[in-house]
């Protein structure tokens, strides 16, 4: 056949296929989620996510070097307290676990860069993302103890804080204490479209963070709605968020593309912790390529617009990409 255009001779080989590939990728792109809790000596094992451990502030720094040796070189801390109550006040408490975790990982990796999950769920009696009206959360009177938090973690030396309660108006309050505080350089990662997702699943396991009763649909968004999402990102764009955050990533990879193109700061996308349990159970199962399906969902996040990639798999992508497997 007298073909001109043949796209597959960009096909032909190895080499030319990276000279030409349209997604590229690094490992410092990546942030791995690490579950810090209180007590010494520990490192268990999370049953719902094989593989993934929590960590007391004591042994956190062995995968905190694992991490590093692979060239991931930001980690996003979550709490888990031994404690809670109505007010969840061990988020904000200035000797709270997240704050002694920041505190131990500025000194033993100074180089690492600390972001941090600012919420309450983990910290609650009942499990909701804030205090409780009846019922309800109280939007606007959780605002200070959100504010409170992220403060509390960038004393403690917090690098980044990322609200993810989906609370209307908590970028506003949290970039004003933290100005009013001195910490103008401190970013927002805002997780401004974090939709109520099944996906969710063993995170709350590992970080006992399941609500007492009812669910989170009146604060994190209807999976059914897109235009609502990027209403949201505007909104956090404008009360001063410097990075947008879409969550989940594998479902969600349509509200990457579209806000992208809608809004001029980085795009996070989070690899939750069903994806990564979908992985490793299929995996097991002998039905899926492990390696090979962790490569092709990261690229995907990739191809779709993210700019910064969190997941349980971060060590294993960055090693991926120094083999040249993806990237």
């Amino acid at each position: 056949m007298n073909l001109t255009v043949r796209p597959r001779r960009l096909r032909s080989g190895e080499n030319l296929r990276k000279m030409v590939r349209e997604t590229r990728m690094d490992p410092s792109s990546l942030i791995y989620p690490l579950f810090v809790r209180e007590g010494s000596g520990i490192m268990e094992e999370i049953p719902t996510m094989p593989g993934q451990y929590r960590y007391s502030t004591d042994t956190m720094g062995e995968k905190l070097e694992s991490l590093q040796n692979a060239g991931v070189t930001s980690v996003m801390f979550f709490g888990i307290p031994d404690e809670k109550d109505e007010a969840g006040s061990g988020a904000y408490d200035a000797n709270g676990i997240v704050q002694r975790a920041l505190r131990q990982a500025r000194k033993d990796f100074p180089s690492l860069y600390r972001v941090t999950d600012v919420c309450m769920c983990e910290y609650t009696s009942h499990g909701h993302c804030g205090v409780l009206k009846g019922k309800e959360v109280d939007n606007d009177r959780t605002l200070n103890l959100l504010a409170q938090t992220a403060l509390s973690h960038a004393e403690a030396g917090a690098d980044m804080v990322a609200p993810s309660d989906m609370m209307d108006g908590r970028v506003a309050a949290i970039r004003s204490v933290l100005d009013e505080n001195g910490f103008y350089n401190t970013p927002i990662m805002s997780y401004a479209i974090k939709y109520a997702s099944a996906f969710y699943g063993p995170f709350r396991d590992a970080a006992g963070s399941a609500p007492a009763f009812g669910d989170r649909k009146s604060y994190q968004m209807d999976y059914h709605n897109s235009r609502e999402g990027i209403r949201e990102a505007l909104l956090d764009v404008e009360e001063g968020a410097d990075i947008i955050m879409v969550k989940p990533a594998m479902s969600y990879l349509d509200m990457v593309a579209k806000i992208k193109d809608i809004v001029h700061v980085p795009i996070a996308t989070y690899s939750v912790s069903g994806e990564y349990s979908m992985i490793k159970a299929g995996a097991s199962l002998g039905y899926i390529d492990e390696e090979k399906i962790i490569c092709e969902t990261a690229a995907s996040a990739f191809r779709a617009g993210c700019d910064i990639y969190l997941s349980y798999f971060a060590e294993e992508i960055a090693g991926f990409m120094k083999e040249g497997k993806i990237g």
